[in-house]
């Protein structure tokens, strides 16, 4: 039957290599028992590698990310079954752990934000110790960021900007799933025009030393779509007729420099100046210049 083992995976840093620990409970009567661990990586949906097989009298079990059998990215899988010494053909139900993910992950997953001029916050972590084998000062992976624009109907600049062109991922003590954290803010870009909704992408590349576990690594990608909203117009034409945000409309023959408009929560405002443009029978302003800042 079952023993209620409940594997568990976790990373390890061990002597500046990193592997992953499935740890199992062995039930609380003095059984002289075995282990048979089997581990496991997902190579395509729904089909798995097999890459170590042990039995062991201890409680846990080790496997080490080297890069070649068991890489970054990879998502991890270790499956216990247990046995009475004095009888190996008696076997309890194999007990398979969750699937642990070994790499670097993004939070969220995919982005949907608006042209609000909002800041957006995306944590990149590690789910595994930041490894410098043979270096005793900081110990860090600094990743590259880029973006990219994925929309074929609209070529050109993606909608979105970044806070940082790069994050510094450093060397820390694992804890709930995260072992090493950076964030950069996401906003998307307000381009004043109706162009529709847009799919853009940031890319995260480990640039610089590293360990060869990181250097053939690139994180997938995070998907962000950016909702086109609809933009203000403001008018000032002719004599110069005035037609506001708002849809009020008025004259203002004047002659001067006036404030066209002005935002009320960041720098941006727009001067016109009006100069006299009339016949012999009325004076007529009209726009001769304009300042925007």
């Amino acid at each position: 039957t079952s023993l209620a083992l409940q594997p568990v995976i976790a990373p390890e840093l061990i002597q500046g290599h990193v592997h992953l620990k499935c740890t199992y409970s062995p039930p609380s009567s003095k059984l002289p028992l075995q282990y048979t661990v089997l581990w496991s990586r997902l190579s395509t949906p729904g089909k798995r590698d097999q890459i170590h097989h042990e039995t062991t009298l201890d409680s846990f079990s080790y496997v080490e990310m080297d890069g070649t059998n068991l890489r970054l990215g990879d998502t991890v899988f270790c499956t216990v079954t247990a046995f009475m010494r004095d009888t190996p053909e008696q076997q309890s139900l194999p007990e398979e752990s969750k699937g642990f993910y070994a790499g670097i992950k993004f939070l969220p997953e995919s982005l949907q934000i608006a042209e609000d001029g909002k800041e957006h916050i995306l944590t990149v972590l590690s789910t595994v110790p930041i490894a410098c084998p043979g270096q005793d000062d900081s110990c860090k992976i600094t990743f590259q960021l880029s973006t990219e624009n994925l929309d074929s109907q609209l070529p050109g600049p993606p909608d979105i900007a970044l806070s940082a062109c790069q994050v510094d991922l450093l060397q820390s003590p694992c804890s709930e799933s995260s072992c090493a954290a950076a964030t950069v803010t996401v906003t998307a870009v307000t381009d004043f025009t109706r162009d529709g909704n847009s799919i853009s992408r940031i890319r995260a590349e480990p640039v610089g030393w590293g360990d060869s576990l990181w250097r053939a690594y690139t994180p997938k990608d995070v998907k962000v779509t950016v909702q086109d909203l609809p933009t203000g117009n403001c008018y000032s034409f002719t004599d110069p007729h005035i037609i506001t945000f708002d849809g009020w409309r008025y004259d203002n023959y004047k002659i001067g420099t006036f404030v066209l408009c002005q935002s009320t929560s960041r720098v941006f405002e727009v001067h016109v100046r009006q100069w006299d443009c009339g016949g012999h029978r009325s004076a007529t302003a009209c726009n001769c210049g304009v300042a925007a800042r």
